[in-house]
């Protein structure tokens, strides 16, 4: 074996191992900063080893890079990662189409899965950087996050398909640029067609889809290069953005099929009467007083806990409780924040141990016996509509019935609907005591009043 051969298959395991540690809470950090080696590796290696043009350039290129990245990575707050990380795979999707069409050109005489090779590329790559620019605008609530029809948008998109399609088949037959740089322009229309129809909580399901396009195309653009490792990168984010994407799918319960194209049949439901619908609001002691004589609570978080930072004042008050001899456990739903994982980075951060998180299997089998059951800035994921209401946007995806519970309490901002736009009608259950304001204000002033009990 080379040294090129020996360094790729070290930077190929570090990226395995990597995707290992990724998948427990427990080594996450590990896996991470093994990764980064990898790379490290891979990157010096490419540069000292192969054959490099342009060198200065490169260098260049890589400075402004570490120049942007970091202070850009440590300005983003954890409720704009979905944001940055939608950006950066858009990033690398356009990285491989580029990198494919350079190449094209520089290579005089191609072969059959050469050219096969860079139309997928070109294509996929064109595809993931267009969906992914338009899932960055979504999260950022740049553009309105419910689904956009554009008038035919269906009929658009499929003659975006059927015309991407034929330019690869005519390139492959007629190589010419000029194909290939159409192919590109019809391929970024196509992604923008493709995520324009998702909405709501489906956005970040679309993100996940898209890593897995840009993976493709980077093993794709592996092929292109002659570079094992790329084509081992490219399948291993490729095969972990394909299982993310269908675990994500499941946890809404609802196929891939109805998240990305379910809005092209949708039925705008019945606008309700103009009457104004009654709440329970209740006063911090009176949430107090609820949650200091119960026996059994749990705690539902969600993307407004990760907005208002409020992490460490819910540990303080699941703190103080259990010394009251409380039970308190954590509802994490699968889709809960805006990615996989999101609230249990979160609560991890405030050392909240991880056996007090609990899945919807465990916490819904013994709900109806639980005291209080306290939403905090959850939304869509105790939706009752989406078990009750098949005329829903959101109906069929697991939740957490607390609305089974004893009593609620649910910690909003206002009676603004959640990320899918969709009333929820657990606000008025009579079961339900609403508490106004920023959740970890709340959570701080409902501490103290429970340290006064």
């Amino acid at each position: 074996m080379t040294t090129v051969g020996l360094m790729y298959l070290v930077a190929s395991l570090c990226f395995i191992l990597a995707l290992k540690g990724l998948s427990s809470p427990k080594y996450a950090r590990y896996g991470n900063l093994v990764g980064a080696f990898g790379m490290l590796v891979a990157v010096v290696t490419a540069y000292v080893h192969g054959v490099v043009h342009n060198g200065l350039w490169i260098l260049v290129a890589i400075a402004l890079g570490v120049v942007v990245g970091i202070p850009a990575a440590r300005s983003v707050k954890m409720t704009a990662i979905p944001q940055m990380v939608a950006l950066f795979n858009g990033v690398g999707g356009a990285a491989a189409a580029l990198v494919a069409l350079a190449e094209f050109f520089a290579v005089p005489d191609t072969t059959v899965m050469f050219r096969l090779a860079t139309v997928l590329t070109v294509l996929i790559g064109s595809v993931s950087f267009s969906g992914s620019v338009v899932t960055f605008l979504k999260l950022q609530e740049l553009m309105t996050t419910r689904p956009v029809l554009l008038p035919a948008g269906q009929q658009l998109a499929i003659a975006a398909a059927v015309s991407s399609v034929a330019l690869c088949a005519l390139t492959m037959a007629v190589p010419n640029g000029f194909l290939l740089w159409l192919l590109a322009v019809v391929g970024l229309a196509l992604g923008v067609l493709f995520v324009l129809p998702v909405g709501g909580a489906d956005v970040p399901i679309a993100i996940s889809l898209l890593n897995a396009f840009t993976g493709l195309a980077v093993a794709a653009s592996g092929y292109v290069l002659a570079n094992t490792l790329l084509i081992v990168a490219g399948t291993l984010v490729g095969a972990s953005g394909t299982i993310l994407t269908r675990l994500m799918a499941q946890a809404m319960g609802r196929s891939l099929a109805n998240i990305l194209f379910g809005a092209f049949k949708a039925t705008t439901a019945a606008v309700q009467g103009e009457e104004q619908r009654t709440v329970k609001s209740g006063t911090v002691e009176d949430v107090a007083i609820l949650l200091g004589y119960a026996n059994n609570v749990v705690v539902v978080p969600g993307y407004g806990l990760a907005v208002a930072q409020a992490q460490h004042a819910v540990r303080e008050l699941v703190s103080t409780l259990e010394k009251r001899g409380v039970a308190v456990s954590y509802g994490i739903h699968p889709v809960a924040g805006r990615m996989p994982g999101h609230m249990n980075v979160l609560l991890a951060e405030a050392d909240v141990p991880y056996e007090q998180l609990k899945e919807l299997d465990d916490v819904n089998p013994g709900i109806t016996s639980v005291d209080v059951a306290v939403v905090v800035g959850a939304n869509d994921v105790v939706n009752p509509g989406a078990r009750d209401e098949p005329s829903s946007p959101i109906y069929g995806m697991p939740i957490f019935d607390v609305d089974r519970a004893k009593s609620v309490v649910f910690m909003k901002r206002s009676m603004r609907p959640g990320f899918a736009g969709v009333d929820n009608e657990l606000l008025y259950n009579p079961k339900t005591t609403l508490l106004f304001g920023d959740a970890k204000d709340s959570l701080t002033k409902l501490l103290a009043a429970v340290k006064q009990l």
